[in-house]
């Protein structure tokens, strides 16, 4: 058919002959015994002209004295004038010297069939479209997923070491003293921690520094100073950051975590340090640093000011000398002193000597108003005014501790140091 003809209906027919004919003897039938049939605006060979049928196909099967096979005849008319057509080729009834039958098969709507076509096809787009878009989607959302999980928990050397998998390739690394500690470390975000395990360090831990910039991040209490001491022996340190004082590092929240990094460590938005403090905030009125000092608790006072108990430049309440206080008083804090000291607890004793609280030192203020009968107060940490006007509140007579801080004489509260009893240098 030529290019120009557009295909609306295919026209299929069956046929049988008694005899041996060829497929130009069907055609030429075809033709012949329809032309004039329906007039001149059908004839078969002006359809074709004007591009309204198009090239007939036919399949012949020859047998013994029979012929059988198949016409497909493409028109573009209205389904009118193929089906007079088709009614007019059925009428043939001779090909050639032989009896023929032509019979009806169908007429196909070529475009229906397009449509389906076309919407198989289109089905098949959207089916596809929408598995890449599901795939790409998930994808994105994985992404998204993985961004905010906790990264993983590993162990590294002969020692098997906790870490975080990010030790292997961060340029800096974070220095911590328990699994725990760790763990904290990656739901915080930060993979690039390991744990030491105890004061003793290990090799590993050396190896695994060399040429990377170091932080210890250690609890906040005594026990962490003596493991600094020992790490800054073997490693190269080259930022300390504590968890609050009286605080372990596994304690501490996600935010308090990133906070303290941050704020430690001026850590840039691709979380890498910058090993340089951030500049401090310009000094309140002395009168706000004054409250501000007085509100910390005794043990982050303990915290700071213990580390150099030889060092006391600061104004304290002339004391007498060892001999002149009652002599129970004596006994009682030599005997209390080697059950507190290092400690961070402190140890409340009445009139008798008798031993009625022993709590931490944090914990000393908003205990001494429900403790009664209270005379004596032995603490391993620092004696702050604070500390003394609430002890004197509580009618204690004596409060010793380390050091104290540049007090007001207060009115009824003796406050010595174990140095002003001779228990400590």
């Amino acid at each position: 058919m030529p290019s120009t003809g557009i295909v609306k209906y295919h026209v299929k027919l069956k046929f049988e002959v008694d005899g041996l004919v060829e497929k130009a003897d069907i055609i030429g039938a075809i033709f012949g015994q329809t032309e004039g049939l329906l007039g001149p605006e059908m004839n078969l060979n002006e359809l074709q002209k004007v591009s309204k049928v198009g090239r007939i196909e036919v399949n012949v099967d020859v047998k013994p004295n029979t012929t059988k096979g198949d016409a497909l005849i493409p028109m573009s008319t209205d389904i009118s004038t193929a089906a007079l057509i088709a009614a007019a080729i059925e009428s043939i009834d001779k090909v050639g010297p032989f009896q023929a039958k032509f019979s009806l098969v169908g007429i196909d709507d070529i475009r229906a069939i397009k449509k389906k076509v076309i919407v198989d096809r289109a089905k098949k787009i959207v089916q596809e479209w929408a598995t890449k878009t599901i795939s790409e989607g998930e994808e994105m959302l994985k992404d998204v997923y993985d961004a905010s999980k906790p990264g993983k928990l590993t162990a590294f050397g002969k020692a098997q070491l906790a870490c975080g998998t990010g030790v292997f390739d961060s340029d800096w690394i974070i220095l911590v003293e328990g699994r725990a500690d760790v763990i904290n470390l990656l739901r915080a975000g930060f993979d690039n921690a390991i744990a030491i395990e105890g004061a003793k360090i290990d090799e590993t831990v050396t190896k695994l520094t060399e040429g990377k910039k170091v932080v210890a991040f250690l609890d906040g209490d005594r026990a962490a100073d003596l493991i600094l001491k020992e790490l800054q022996g073997v490693v190269k340190i080259d930022k300390v950051l504590r968890a609050p004082a009286g605080r372990e590092v596994e304690e501490c929240t996600p935010l308090e975590i990133t906070e303290i990094l941050r704020e430690g460590l001026d850590l840039s938005s691709e979380g890498a340090p910058h090993m340089q403090p951030r500049p401090k905030p310009v000094q309140r009125r002395e009168k706000e640093r004054e409250r501000d000092y007085e509100d910390r608790t005794l043990e982050q006072e303990h915290e700071r000011q213990l580390v150099a108990p030889s060092q006391n430049t600061e104004t304290t309440i002339p004391q007498s000398s060892a001999s002149s206080e009652a002599p129970e008083i004596l006994t009682a804090v030599k005997d209390v002193y080697p059950q507190i000291n290092e400690t961070l607890e402190a140890v409340i004793l009445d009139g008798s000597m008798n031993q009625l609280l022993k709590v931490p030192v944090s914990e000393v203020i908003k205990r001494l108003d429900s403790t009664e009968g209270a005379k004596l107060l032995v603490l391993d940490g620092i004696v702050t005014q604070r500390l003394v006007d609430a002890a004197d509140k509580a009618g204690i007579q004596y409060v010793i501790g380390h050091r104290m801080t540049d007090l007001k004489k207060p009115a009824d509260v003796r406050v010595r140091t174990f140095g002003d009893l001779g228990i400590s240098n």
